[in-house]
């Protein structure tokens, strides 16, 4: 049963082969035999679960379920659920009680969908290795004293562990495609706006989108089906019509072209993770699609940009959490001032509060135009960068990260090092593109990504490509064992 993906599952409830209530107590106690290793969630909500699975089983009984009803799933810690804690990662939000849902939670619970619980994540998606998180870090489950990735880590490793056959996470800057690189996942990050925004924690708005961590791109089809659509609740929705995105899976890839970018394969890239993407590269040739190299020219400057960018809207949304309306305020303060610094400076942790000053900085009167400014001004040129390529081929491709999954502790010490984690995934969120990563191979026993970024709103073709590449290979199929 745990070896099933969201589509198998959805099949096996239709034939009978098993109920909502026994698919879901089975995750259930899964989750409580495996994660106190792996720590890859902060709630478990197996009251809620189980209510939601018998209330599937009851609409499928009665010929009202929807094509996924019964199905369970997991929730990133960034999206509000009503009556059930949400705490983005962190102190501050420890014991909030969201007294609504989020557009996307709402969307999977109208479709039947249950809720097993709310995944890890890196303090306020400020990370790319889940050791961030409040809650503790969260282990890799193909090699424990590894990390998972972030911020999205608890995500990417219930799905991996089968401890969820999928879950709803968040990319910043990478968020999702980097854990679902290092946990031989296939995670979509939709083009911005594609997905609502409404109820979903902000850390920089301009950037954060809300995408899948799946088994394979038919399930992440079927999530971006019930997620996908605008809502008038969300200013930055894009009201652009939906499509069936299982519609076209299968279509062939006869005459695709696919570009590669000269700079992605460059100082920096190990050679074994190289050699797995140029051997998935060959697989689409295969298939009949073209390759050509291509250029990115400024995408060295993502990296400046982005943690320019992503502090200043950062600074500006976590200004909410001063200790009056909700969150954490610290005990017994002497007056509002003190109030205010003490409760701000005890309910964030160290990364939190090192993008804050950044930021404020950014933002200050003295420096927004020479460092904001500059930062926006080259947000375009790495969006022209894009649109340049996109005259010449249809998607791009190479590896989601330049290596596999490090040691917990690696890189704690060196904040720059663990910024340039998203090197190869920032620029796409700069530019608002869609862009998917999927397994490509294994480097000892670590799995490897392959990075697919399309044009605006081309999630369909990302998902047809990563589609075809999946039934031509079996790197997804491979699981750590846990």
């Amino acid at each position: 049963m745990f070896e099933l993906g969201i589509a198998d599952l959805a099949r096996g409830l239709e034939a009978g082969d098993f109920s909502s209530e026994e698919l879901t107590s089975a995750y259930l106690a899964r989750i409580k035999e495996k994660d106190s290793v792996l720590n890859s969630y902060i709630t478990c909500c197996e009251e809620p679960a189980l209510q939601q699975a018998k209330a599937a089983d009851a609409a499928r009984a009665s010929g009202k379920a929807t094509g996924l009803s019964g199905v369970p799933i997991a929730h990133k810690d960034i999206f509000c659920t009503d009556g059930i804690r949400t705490t983005c990662g962190s102190r501050m939000l420890e014991t909030f009680i969201a007294p609504y849902n989020a557009t996307v939670v709402e969307k999977f619970n109208q479709a039947g969908m249950v809720t097993l619980g709310k995944t890890n994540m890196d303090e306020f998606a400020m990370g790319s290795s889940n050791e961030t998180s409040y809650f503790g870090a969260v282990h890799n489950p193909w090699d424990l004293e590894r990390v998972p990735g972030g911020s999205s880590g608890g995500s990417a490793a219930a799905v991996a562990a089968h401890l969820a056959p999928g879950a709803t996470a968040t990319d910043t800057g990478g968020s999702i495609r980097q854990p679902a690189a290092f946990c031989g996942l296939t995670g979509l990050k939709p083009t911005y706006g594609r997905v609502s925004r409404w109820g979903m924690i902000a850390f920089a708005s301009s950037l954060d989108q809300a995408g899948t961590m799946t088994r394979n791109a038919e399930d992440s089809a079927l999530m971006l089906n019930i997620m996908a659509g605008h809502d008038a609740k969300d200013s930055t929705s894009i009201d652009i019509a939906t499509e069936d995105y299982t519609a076209n899976l299968d279509k062939p890839l006869d005459g695709l072209r696919i570009g590669i970018p000269k700079e992605h394969f460059a100082e920096g890239l190990k050679p074994e993770v190289e050699q797995k993407i140029r051997e998935a590269l060959t697989e689409f040739e295969k298939l009949g699609a073209t390759i050509r190299e291509i250029s990115l020219p400024n995408n060295g400057l993502s990296v400046p940009a982005y943690y320019v960018i992503a502090p200043a809207e950062a600074s500006a949304n976590l200004s909410r959490y001063d200790g009056v309306r909700y969150g954490y305020r610290c005990d017994d303060p002497k007056d509002l001032e003190d109030m205010y610094k003490r409760s701000r400076s005890e309910g964030f942790g160290a990364e939190v509060k090192r993008r804050i000053m950044v930021g404020t900085y950014a933002l200050s009167a003295g420096y927004y135009d020479a460092y904001y400014i500059k930062a926006q001004k080259i947000r375009r040129l790495i969006k022209n960068d894009f649109d340049k390529a996109f005259q010449e081929v249809d998607l791009i491709m190479g590896p989601t990260s330049p290596h596999t999954a490090f040691k917990i502790g690696a890189q704690n010490n060196d904040p720059v090092t663990m910024y340039l984690e998203d090197i190869y995934t920032i620029a796409v969120n700069l530019a608002g593109l869609p862009g998917i990563s999927i397994p490509a191979g294994l480097v000892e026993n670590l799995p490897v990504g392959l990075h697919i970024v399309g044009k605006s709103f081309a999630e369909a073709q990302l998902l047809n490509v990563a589609h075809k590449f999946q039934q031509q290979t079996d790197w997804h199929t491979h699981t750590p064992g846990i």
